[in-house]
């Protein structure tokens, strides 16, 4: 393990792309810290302070997956969250609009659609950043200007700058570090809260509140069902394809035979993170504007997250957004075309029947692939009434984070390992010899 950590520091490509991704996650990091102008920081920690325990909702959940930035009131407070709910957005006009995905098609067209996202994405991040301000009005002291109008205007700037800052820099990451930037901010600040998470943890046993034996058996389950997501990332189907012989101007070559790998889960994390953005964006809206309005206060309370229908929807969204996304990124349609139009075929098959098998295929993987992915998602909810967790570690041993921090793992070490091959050094995974040094 040690050759190999300086083997990827002996590759100055890959060294330069991980420097630069550590710098940019530590610029977030310190992002998280920094308060937005007109903020009462002491005021927002007694508050805060004074309702541990008590549950926060949707405001806890909003924390811990931005690295504790949203409780900071900080410049990063809403993350890239805005990003994803409005590239939500754009993939569903994709598909109810064919006119909008024909020009998608086109040369050019997913610049366009990338720069309608990140239009998309000021507008929800100036809805969401409003919403907070006149949530933290309700907050004693938490406004240290005395003009309430200056505050939102300077508030709303600030935030919806952050946003879209974070996702410049998720972008910066993806082409010039490694790995996924966006994925990699949300990764860092779930990675962020473990110190404190468990910090929590040992306090409420040392203090009687939770049972040393179930804090055990939970963490035990913890690393069961991070073997399990492992192996449900890499698990795949594989489809055998065989190609005929073709001749190429004077040269003619073989028959090849090879598979197409369809996953267990094709979509990866992102039905989960999708189905936490569609919930948590009205969810937040009626919290911080439940004072006005009566039945956005009942809203509110009926789609708390720790709520029977909250996580209701919760399940439905993820299957809904498995398919949907596994449609979009994996058309069977196209596939076959692209089968066909190259000389293959799939044995036992007919031609006319490919696009059919693949789609029957598919949904025999996507449905067990969902299930599972709404089980995990769910286990937050599940430890913290079984055994009275802190909503932190709760949130960390399941749901969006444990798939996060796998999947991200695995997406990463993946490219590091392509490039340590890249400039011929063994990657990061031996299978069952050991390496031999050059003398």
């Amino acid at each position: 393990m040690a050759s190999t950590l300086v083997d990827i520091f002996r590759v100055k490509e890959l060294k330069d792309r991980i420097l630069f991704t550590l710098f940019w996650l530590a610029v977030f990091r310190l992002g998280a810290f920094l308060p937005i102008p007109g903020i009462n920081a002491s005021a927002l920690q007694s508050y805060f302070a004074s309702q541990n325990g008590t549950g926060n909702g949707i405001t806890d959940y909003l924390d811990f997956f931005a690295g504790g930035a949203f409780k900071n009131f900080s410049l990063f407070m809403m993350g890239v969250m805005p990003y994803i709910s409005a590239q939500i957005i754009m993939q569903l006009l994709l598909v109810i609009f064919p006119k909008l995905k024909s020009i998608a098609e086109e040369e050019g067209g997913r610049r366009k659609i990338a720069r309608w996202t990140r239009l998309g994405t000021i507008l929800v991040a100036i809805i969401q950043a409003f919403s907070v301000t006149v949530w933290a009005d309700r907050i004693p002291n938490a406004i240290a200007m005395s003009s309430r109008t200056m505050y939102t205007i300077v508030a709303v700037l600030t935030v919806t700058t952050g946003t879209m800052f974070l996702v410049w820099i998720g972008e910066q990451i993806t082409k010039r570090g490694i790995g996924n930037g966006i994925s990699l901010l949300i990764f860092a600040g779930i990675v962020a809260r473990l110190p404190n998470a468990t910090y929590e943890l040992i306090k409420k046993i040392q203090l009687g509140e939770i049972n040393a034996v179930y804090a055990i058996v939970v963490l035990i389950m913890f690393v069961a069902v991070v073997a399990l997501v492992v192996i449900e990332q890499q698990g795949q189907r594989k489809i055998p394809v065989n190609y005929a012989k073709r001749i190429v101007g004077r040269r003619m070559y073989g028959a090849q035979n090879t598979y197409i790998p369809f996953k267990i889960n094709p979509s990866g994390v992102i039905p989960v993170i999708f189905a936490s953005s569609l919930l948590t964006f009205p969810l937040q809206i009626a919290q911080s504007f439940g004072v006005q309005a009566k039945w956005l206060r009942d809203f509110s309370y009926w789609l708390r997250p720790e709520g029977f229908w909250y996580n209701f929807f919760y399940v439905v969204f993820i299957i809904f957004f498995a398919y949907f996304y596994t449609q979009v990124t994996l058309n069977p349609q196209e596939i076959s075309k692209n089968i066909r139009e190259n000389g293959g075929s799939i044995p036992g098959i007919r031609s006319e029947k490919m696009e059919e098998y693949l789609t029957r295929v598919l949904n025999r993987i996507i449905l067990p692939g969902s299930l599972y992915l709404a089980l995990i998602a769910l286990l937050p909810t599940l430890v913290q009434r079984l055994f009275n967790f802190p909503s932190q570690m709760a949130y960390l041993l399941g749901g969006t984070s444990l798939l996060i921090l796998v999947g991200v793992d695995l997406d990463t070490m993946a490219q590091v390992e392509a490039m340590l091959k890249m400039h011929h050094h063994d990657g990061l995974v031996r299978k069952g010899h050991i390496r031999s040094r050059n003398l």
